[in-house]
């Protein structure tokens, strides 16, 4: 290891001695603090109990949780129940909005991750962009809605990356392109 100790400092010159740093420096915060002082205890417990607190379910009188999904262009208003595992999209069946398996997929993707296909019914509206932006979009707002209507259900769905918006857009067209990036073709004569 190549450490220089002066006093109270460490230099550390590799990440290697970086943990031997940290765990010398916690255990002298140790010994330094082996009483708190009172007053920073009851803080400390309140924000221990707040953190552990549940979240609460999030219903409408009708029983339903409400997430909004967003991707590209599209925005979806998402309405979750119990029920069946119907969904419906535009007031249309799934399988009759989204042609394609690989859209029902992606739309399906946050019940296969909490292990409940076929125990929530759907009812979304999606508005803006193409098939695949809307796809995102519904399954978006289904994590969403998920989440509120079952709080246990965030930690699954965070991991699995559900939750966080695909901030991915097209990048807008510059002038003197053909689109935003693809040059004028060149003519040698």
């Amino acid at each position: 290891m190549s450490e220089n100790k002066s006093d109270d400092t460490t230099t550390v010159t590799d990440l290697k001695d970086l943990g031997a740093a940290a765990k010398e420096a916690a255990v002298t915060t140790e010994a330094n603090n082996e009483a708190p002082a009172q007053d920073e205890a009851p803080k400390a417990e309140a924000v221990t109990e707040a953190a552990a607190a549940p979240r609460e379910a999030k219903k409408d009188e009708h029983g339903r949780s409400y997430g909004t999904g967003r991707r590209k262009d599209a925005v979806a208003r998402v309405w979750v129940k119990p029920g069946s595992g119907k969904v419906v999209v535009n007031g249309r069946d799934q399988k009759e909005y989204f042609s394609r398996n690989t859209h029902r997929l992606i739309l399906n993707q946050p019940f296969l991750v909490v292990n409940s296909v076929g125990q929530y019914d759907v009812m979304c509206t999606v508005k803006g962009g193409g098939l695949s932006g809307q796809a995102g979009a519904v399954r978006h707002g289904i994590s969403r809605a998920l989440e509120n209507y079952e709080p246990t259900l965030r930690g699954a769905l965070k991991k699995a990356g559900m939750l966080t918006r695909d901030d991915r857009i097209v990048e807008s067209k510059k002038i003197g392109k053909h689109k935003a990036r693809r040059t004028k073709q060149w003519a040698k004569r």
